[in-house]
């Protein structure tokens, strides 16, 4: 089990820092026992840490209010990782079958899961995953786990994630100086998908749309592998700014606006649906306009980021994997009608995303802006299982090793 039973992730946004303790239960099973929400305050811009002070202060505050609620303290986290500087690419993998009578060992399938990164890497960029997708013995392919089985040669296919090493060390630094030990730098596409995807969907063929603040995160699944990432450079923020200059209103009141009143979807309205709009300036009044009036300025710019994943998806050629359609998530999927403009240009099934698969404190962190974060703690939990299963294989053949000296 984890240092004190319990697994926390950190989501580090262009709006806030989320904190989230989960605990193991004795069922073996994960309650979210402590939450904590910290402004950013500038600290992360788009995915990307660009004020150490500022960021490192979001994380402790959020820190501090998770520990309060969950009444534990916090040593280590698991860590989402994001921006337009993450790079991913698929590679592939061959050796030859080393083991007593061509039975594939766990030597091998490292082995040839070392070869397959052995690719040309820029100097300045970092291996943060690299995801096995499916093995292939002797030209029979679509294996998950080729442990035990016998071939002669051995092949696999990696989906390979690469950050850039500045980004990753102020990340780390930022968790120094906040004191908490970092057990993992995680993708935030594959914390997400941890969370809010479905096994059939990951097998099928499913996209994930993760509309953050700042950015636009993307990942197709097929086959129960991710076989390729993107991020896009838009995100709520734009919807914001585009409300402040086409209402003539503060920043933070636009923000206030989209949320309460936004909608993407213009024909949903009629003009007599109104709602008032403070004014730029002292000692202006507030006017009063039709929500239609501000679906209007919302919907270009969702049909304008679901485009260029669209074309971004065309021009790798995954069209043809969104089998079961795409799943919606982040903090902007919580706008109305925003699906609805998503089916529309994909000509697929949408459904928003909404966590999965915890208990506990389930009502406080049951939508799409809350995916990631409950997604790095089901990262972590699966990982802790992954290690419980291993330690059980080594015993049993420890078991049978003692057994057999007896005899």
């Amino acid at each position: 089990m984890p240092k004190s039973g319990y697994i926390v992730g950190f989501d580090l946004g262009t709006k806030k820092v989320c904190a989230i303790i989960g605990e193991i239960t004795e069922e073996k099973k994960v309650e979210i026992v402590g939450i904590g929400l910290a402004d950013s305050h500038g600290g992360v811009r788009n995915g990307v840490v660009v004020n150490l002070d500022a960021a490192t202060e979001a994380i402790k505050r959020a820190r501090e209010e998770a520990e309060l609620m969950a009444g534990v303290e916090i040593a280590s986290a698991y860590v989402g990782l994001s921006g337009s500087h993450i790079k991913s690419f698929n590679s592939r993998g061959v050796v030859a079958v080393s083991g007593k009578n061509r039975e594939i060992t766990r030597e091998d399938i490292h082995r040839v899961i070392d070869q397959s990164k052995a690719v040309s890497i820029p100097p300045d960029r970092e291996i943060i995953h690299i995801i096995p997708q499916e093995f292939v013995v002797d030209e029979q392919d679509g294996i998950k786990d080729p442990l035990g089985m016998c071939g002669i040669k051995l092949e696999v296919n990696v989906h390979i994630v690469t950050s850039a090493i500045t980004s990753a060390q102020n990340l780390r630094a930022c968790f120094e100086r906040a004191d908490i030990e970092i057990e993992e730098i995680v993708l935030n596409q594959i914390a997400t998908a941890a969370s809010t995807l479905t096994p059939d969907e990951m097998e099928l063929g499913v996209g994930l749309i993760d509309i953050g603040a700042g950015t636009t995160e993307v990942a197709i699944f097929e086959r129960g592998s991710l076989w390729y990432t993107c991020t896009i450079p838009l995100g709520g923020d734009n919807f914001t700014n585009d409300i402040a200059v086409g209402l003539r209103t503060p920043i933070s009141e636009a923000e206030k606006i989209k949320k309460k009143y936004g909608c993407a979807l213009s024909s949903s309205f009629d003009e007599a649906e109104t709602f008032e709009v403070p004014s730029v300036g002292k000692g202006k009044r507030p006017r009063v306009l039709s929500r239609q009036i501000l679906a209007d300025i919302i919907q270009p710019r969702a049909e304008e980021i679901f485009r260029l994943v669209d074309s971004d998806i065309k021009r790798m050629g995954f069209e043809k994997s969104l089998n079961s359609g795409l799943v919606l998530t982040g903090g902007t999927a919580l706008l109305e009608g925003i699906e609805e403009i998503a089916e529309e240009i994909f000509d697929l099934p949408v459904r928003r995303g909404e966590p999965t698969n915890v208990g506990g404190l389930v009502d406080r962190v049951s939508t799409p802006d809350f995916a990631t974060s409950v997604g790095l703690i089901l990262y972590g939990f699966n990982k802790w299982r992954e290690r419980g299963i291993t330690r059980e294989r080594k015993k049993g053949l420890l078991a049978k090793l003692f057994d057999w000296l007896k005899e």
